[in-house]
């Protein structure tokens, strides 16, 4: 039902969008105004997509690719060799991923997956995932202007466009300088996009890399996880629960230094019984409120009788006698005690004492949550709510006025920057009609079959089934990823 009302709220935008359009440039009062404005500001407005357009930019490309000419062009030299043996690799690696889902052997996981919010991308993930489709478009273009300035072929302008729900960016270069210039200087200007998006693709894996080494300064790791997110009406949020901002420490006892600890700490309280805790009998016997006109069997299911929120039932060993014993105890007091997991753990000279159990069903636990300065949040339930009831990281701001989503939002943008700008690459090199790899081909073709193959002809019968050879093998790619998708 949620994605039919965005489907149908999206829908309805453009539509509005492209009848107000045509009106004004259809209404005599407005028309002339209308153009003028779109003129001035080089909006346009077509089917499920805006654009803008501008030269602005145009003096910054002309100095960026006249800055250090000799560095440039070992730079895009660079990208061509990177172009051709991506558009290799890349053919390569989409005929196998046919080959092998016709012969009933798909990869575990498809190399091309098409991102659909509300199918396969989270709401609270589309502003990463818009933002980076936005930002790795700009700089794949940007490398193809500044290349076109470093081979004098003119940048017309520039602009940026909103296709429904995908945001992008193109560049206008002269096409008649295009066709005259060499083809390797044609390839350093065609590779440069994808050349500019390898690039980025590493450059993200580094700050991933070293990140915890740049937030050294503002936060501390490996002795807590701090809480970042807490579900509200879960069993532990409130004024006496896990609050945003908190450093975990310890789960009953088992120590929590990260995030995998944290796991690994919650699958174990799952497996185990739940902690015991050394109280003496004389103690026990003081605190136990269980009514008096209780049974022995009655205890054993609830010996407080549910009659307490402070209060829970635990259970006891006595040497002198076979049977478990209960009491209904102060949970806050008792759990105070320290922990016992045999009854030798509580094993002290001239004392009796004894390790006293919640006693719960087989899924039920109690778990004392360390967190920070306060009293340890009493957990009682399955241990996967609790999991469930929170989001960490492993970053515990170093002061109150640092950000506490900060690493998360930088990793999560750099794990978008590498997967969708490393898509593109892979996308974009494939000789198939409207991509990059189409006049890479064209150009390499040029290049290298000129003198072997002097019939233009025969030159571009080849290219034509190079190309219709990868625009079929890209669709048949999409269509099965689709397929992957939904099914």
């Amino acid at each position: 039902m949620l994605q039919t009302t965005w489907i149908a709220l999206i829908l309805g935008f453009w539509s509005s969008l492209y009848l107000l359009d045509a009106y004004l440039k259809s209404n005599k009062t407005y028309s002339r105004h209308y153009y003028n404005f779109l003129e001035r500001t080089g909006f346009s407005v077509s089917i499920c997509q805006f654009r803008w357009y501008s030269t602005f930019f145009n003096r910054s490309f002309v100095r960026l690719g006249q800055w250090r000419p000799r560095l440039l062009r070992l730079w895009f030299t660079v990208g061509v060799l990177f172009g051709l043996v991506a558009m290799l690799l890349s053919v390569c690696l989409l005929t196998l991923l046919v080959i092998n889902t016709l012969r009933k052997q798909p990869v575990d996981q498809q190399v091309l997956t098409p991102v659909m919010p509300g199918v396969n991308l989270p709401a609270s993930q589309l502003s990463y995932y818009l933002l980076t489709l936005l930002v790795c478009g700009i700089l794949h273009e940007m490398g193809h202007a500044i290349a076109a300035v470093r081979e004098n072929v003119r940048v017309n302008g520039f602009g940026l466009f909103l296709l429904i729900l995908y945001p992008g960016a193109y560049v206008d270069l002269s096409s008649e300088h295009l066709q005259v210039v060499s083809p390797l200087r044609q390839l350093r200007i065609y590779c440069a996009g994808v050349w500019h998006n390898f690039v980025i693709v590493i450059f993200a894996l580094i700050v991933l890399f070293i990140l915890p080494i740049l937030l050294i300064p503002f936060y501390s790791t490996g002795s807590a996880v701090v809480i970042t997110q807490v579900s509200e009406n879960s069993a532990v949020s409130g004024p006496r629960g896990l609050a945003v901002g908190d450093p975990v420490t310890s789960i009953s006892g088992c120590r929590v230094k990260d995030i995998d600890d944290w796991h690994s700490c919650v699958s174990h309280s799952i497996k185990e019984e739940s902690i015991g805790h050394c109280l003496s009998r004389e103690k026990i016997t003081e605190l136990d409120s269980t009514p008096k006109n209780l049974s022995e069997v009655a205890k054993a299911v609830d010996c407080c009788n549910s009659t307490s929120s402070t209060h829970l039932c635990f259970k006891y060993h006595i040497k002198s006698k076979s049977q478990d014993k209960y009491a209904c105890l102060p949970a806050r007091m008792t759990t105070d005690r320290p922990m016992c997991k045999y009854q030798s753990d509580c094993y002290i000279p001239k004392a009796d004492m004894v390790c006293v159990y919640p006693a719960l069903d087989n899924v039920t636990k109690l778990l004392q949550v360390f967190h920070g300065r306060k009293p340890p949040l009493l957990f009682l339930g399955h241990p996967l709510d609790l999991h469930y009831s929170v989001m960490l990281s492993n970053y515990v701001p170093k002061s109150s006025i640092i950000p506490l989503n900060l690493p998360y939002v930088l990793e999560t943008f750099s794990k978008y920057l590498i997967s969708l700008s490393g898509a593109l690459v892979i996308l974009n090199v494939v000789p198939c009609y409207a991509l990059d790899g189409q006049w890479i081909c064209h150009a390499f073709i040029e290049l290298s079959l000129a003198s072997v193959i002097p019939d233009r002809e025969m030159r571009g019968l080849l290219y034509s089934v190079i190309i219709l050879y990868g625009t079929a093998l890209l669709l048949v790619n999409v269509i099965l990823a689709m397929w992957m998708l939904f099914t």
